[in-house]
């Protein structure tokens, strides 16, 4: 049994708080594990959602599977044990795998966002950015970049069991100047990217629409409320999630003991279970908010009752591989405004 951290030796939560974390973990596991299931299935059934940005796509997707299939399930373990029973290799491999998601999905938004950018404010130049070939060495280097960023963990030792979340995690007090340098890299610089990305986006948008025919303005409304709508989520709730908890790092690490004993316990754990509940959201985001995605996620939950349909693909139109670029006609009209997700 691990002791765990020493700012909080005995930290132990009510029976009925323990109940409340692990149905918010139980929930985020299913949806996690069914959302992005259902992603990558989508992707690999239906010709038209094999592009290059959904490629992004599927790699956030396994990002988020890997908290729900190893670390998510011990932490559970040790909720209803009220303590962690796994040992300590068990322990630094789910903080590092635990590491490894969050990471892996920070990068990944922010390459999405990226691609995003490229699309509609590059078209000219966007087959020539993201053809599968360069496509993939950017996903690559995203994984590259996620496993050079978790390296460190493992020299600094701050992967520690703390009893406050029953997890083992990157532990704040580990190293002031390490902590501040996560939350910057693994925040605060992504977080500056997302945004620079998306609002040039939204900028060139209200551009278009200003600029296209009376006889398109409806199709260019539909258009950029539909994507837009799903950006402006994807940013906001990535912010809100995993907000609270980096600014609270960033606060332990400028002044430990003025700030460690002013933290609430609870508003501590809410923002570890409120950043492990990310882990489910974008599946649906990316999912549920996007036609191409809705439609599959149908077929493939009527497919079920006829499982050799399951990896039949049934879009009708559409091209393998990276996604086209208009014609010249409608790129004069409105195809920056028009954005794929």
């Amino acid at each position: 049994m691990l002791e765990g951290n020493a700012s909080c030796p005995d930290c132990r939560l009510p029976l009925e708080a323990r109940h409340s974390l692990a149905a918010v973990l139980i929930f985020t596991i299913v949806v996690d594990i069914l959302g992005n299931v259902l992603v990558i299935l989508s992707v690999l059934r239906n010709r038209k959602l094999r592009n290059a940005g959904n490629i992004f796509v599927v790699s956030l997707s396994v990002a988020d599977l890997v908290v729900a299939v190893y670390p998510y399930p011990l932490i559970l373990s040790a909720i209803f044990h009220n303590r962690w029973t796994m040992g300590p290799i068990h322990c630094k491999i789910s903080g590092f795998f635990m590491g490894l998601s969050v990471i892996g999905s920070i990068f990944n938004i922010t390459a999405i966002a990226i691609n995003r950018y490229c699309y509609i404010c590059h078209s000219l130049r966007y087959d020539r950015l993201f053809s599968l070939k360069n496509t993939c060495c950017c996903l690559c280097l995203t994984w590259l970049l996620t496993l050079v960023a978790i390296l460190p963990n493992l020299f600094v030792d701050s992967l520690q069991y703390d009893p406050r979340v029953y997890s083992c995690t990157f532990a704040q007090t580990a190293s002031m100047s390490y902590t501040v340098t996560v939350v910057v890299v693994h925040f605060l610089i992504p977080l500056s990217i997302v945004t620079f990305c998306y609002l040039r986006i939204w900028i060139l948008v209200i551009q278009v629409k200003h600029r296209v025919r009376q006889e398109c303005k409806q199709k260019v409304r539909a258009a950029d409320v539909r994507n837009f709508l799903t950006m402006f989520v994807v940013f906001v709730l990535f912010a809100v999630c995993w907000g609270p908890l980096n600014f609270i790092g960033l606060a332990v690490a400028i002044n430990p003991s003025k700030i460690i004993p002013q933290i609430p316990e609870w508003l501590f754990v809410m923002s570890y279970f409120m950043a492990y509940f990310n882990s489910c959201l974008n599946a649906v985001i990316y999912g549920l908010l996007n036609q191409n995605f809705r439609k599959e996620y149908k077929r493939i939950l009527l497919a079920l009752w006829t499982p050799r349909l399951l990896f039949v693909d049934l879009s009708k139109g559409g091209t393998e591989g990276v996604k086209s670029k208009p014609s010249p006609a409608a790129t004069n009209n409105n195809n920056q405004a028009e954005i794929y997700l």
